[in-house]
């Protein structure tokens, strides 16, 4: 049997195979209350069968928000919207955590409330790439610096919607610290630009990380909260000088504290799963993030070398609601259809069959 298809008991994880659902964004919620999409809860639900589901991002505050129907966890409605996912997934067997989501730096006025501008470490501008709004793709903008008051207010943010996300009924939160975001423009030193406590050294660097991790495992326990990073990806202009320095040194500090897991994209050519692993006591999902899908057989060469205890996917969950179980058969995926990945609605979405419907 396929090392993917075997059960995993970690010391906080009891998956019945070592396949996880990476998070993905589908921008489906109701972009003016960042209420999830009805369609939403069948989604999850269809890829119950994953060892464990990890949802799109989720913003914690307005200023988090990344694009259009991107949802969020900060209102009554938007928890009780999450409330009927969670329930469809628990009702098929599943387990499912909600990924914690900041975009920092990656929005846009025509994104954020009131033309909000958007806020990062430093104010440092993308300059490479448009970003995707309601009116297509536009120049990014010069963010706002956090004040100290204000990175700390978020750093509560971050904790309050993990509060939020267990009143929802999710299993536990993924902090999201990866792939050029807010977390990650804190940690690299071309984003980070500061010279408060969240700046400066390296140590001041990580001190935005390390006090989301705390607050959010103070606030719904360490054995409920994962933290996802990617080490040395250049993702949406990120330039990390020393990714192994950092990365050892962030691992180093998190250790002790008795996480859910460690969730490591490896992208780029700082090989992050070999050096991290022997580094983290607890569980570790590995992720690798190439221009292709990444295959079967890779994610099951990393778990039988020990690089990783669980292995995600993402984009092969979009076309194959039950991927374990087409593992299992030896049956080839589907492929998606890459215009329909984003936005509308059932199309692209929940109208992938199920292997018993087409093999």
């Amino acid at each position: 049997m396929s090392d993917l298809l075997s059960p995993y008991t970690g010391p906080h994880l009891d998956l019945p195979n070592r396949i996880a659902m990476a998070p993905m964004t589908r921008g489906r919620a109701d972009d003016a209350t960042g209420v999830p999409n009805p369609l939403t809860a069948e989604y999850y639900a269809q890829r119950a069968g994953a060892g464990l589901i990890v949802s799109e991002g989720i913003w914690p505050n307005p200023l988090g928000k990344g694009g259009p129907g991107i949802p969020g966890l900060a209102t009554d409605a938007q928890v009780e919207g999450w409330r009927a996912v969670t329930g469809a997934v628990h009702a098929a067997g599943g387990r499912i955590f909600a990924q914690l989501w900041h975009v920092g730096r990656m929005t846009h006025p025509l994104t954020l409330p009131d033309g909000a501008t958007p806020v990062a470490p430093s104010a440092v501008r993308i300059g490479s790439e448009p970003i995707f709004t309601r009116d297509g793709l536009v120049e990014h903008v010069t963010p706002r610096p956090l004040t100290t008051a204000e990175a700390e207010a978020t750093i509560s943010d971050f904790a309050d919607e993990a509060r939020a996300a267990i009143r929802a009924g999710f299993d536990g939160v993924e902090i999201h610290g990866a792939n050029g975001y807010l977390i990650q423009q804190f940690l690299a030193e071309n984003t980070n630009r500061r010279t408060d406590r969240f700046g400066g050294s390296r140590s001041g660097r990580l001190r935005f990380a390390l006090d989301v991790v705390e607050a959010v495992a103070e606030a719904v326990g360490p054995e409920r909260t994962g933290l996802r990073i990617s080490p040395g990806n250049p993702e949406n202009e990120i330039a990390e000088e020393d990714p192994q320095g950092t990365y050892r040194a962030l691992v180093a500090a998190l250790a002790p504290r008795g996480l859910a897991y460690l969730h490591v994209i490896e992208r780029g050519t700082y090989g992050a799963l070999a050096d991290l692993r022997p580094r983290w006591p607890g569980t570790l999902i590995g992720n690798f993030n190439g221009p292709e899908p990444t295959t079967r057989r890779a994610g099951e060469e990393a778990v039988a070398a020990g690089l990783a205890d669980v292995f995600s996917f993402g984009r092969l969950f979009i076309a194959n609601p039950d991927l374990p179980e087409r593992f299992a058969a030896g049956a080839p995926p589907a492929e998606y259809d890459p215009r329909r990945v984003y936005g509308g609605g059932a199309a692209g979405y929940t109208d992938y069959p199920a292997l018993a419907s087409t093999y």
